[in-house]
């Protein structure tokens, strides 16, 4: 059973930082690219960063560039999201997901999601 837990979520002041992580099972972290994701109320569900299997490559949201950083550990079978310079428009629901074979922003194509952390940034 495949499973992807995120932790690391909370309430946070604008300019502070947050690191979520998420804890993969029943897969082999290895073979999977992952992404993150956040949905804030009432909005779609929008693609923060994404990273390779081997971590080689990255992209990012061009709203989170520059504050936020995507890293994997695969021995730990955990991936990373440093969030750094945090907005009030980065209060959302995070999630991660795997994909086994694409790399992008899509949210139509990772196979497997996370129940999602909450972010509050307050001003």
């Amino acid at each position: 059973q495949v499973q992807l837990v995120e932790s690391g979520g909370g309430l946070v002041q604008a300019g502070g930082s947050l690191r979520l992580s998420c804890a993969t099972s029943g897969l082999t972290s290895s073979t999977y690219n992952m992404g993150w994701f956040r949905q804030a109320p009432g909005k779609e569900r929008e693609s923060v960063a994404a990273v390779t299997k081997n971590g080689d490559v990255t992209c990012y949201a061009d709203s989170v560039k520059g504050r936020f950083t995507i890293s994997r550990d695969n021995a730990k079978d955990k991936v990373y999201l440093q969030m750094n310079s945090l907005k009030p428009e980065d209060t959302a629901v995070y999630y991660c997901a795997a994909a086994n074979s694409y790399f992008g922003t899509s949210t139509y194509l990772y196979n497997y999601w996370g129940q999602g952390t909450q972010v509050t940034v307050s001003s």
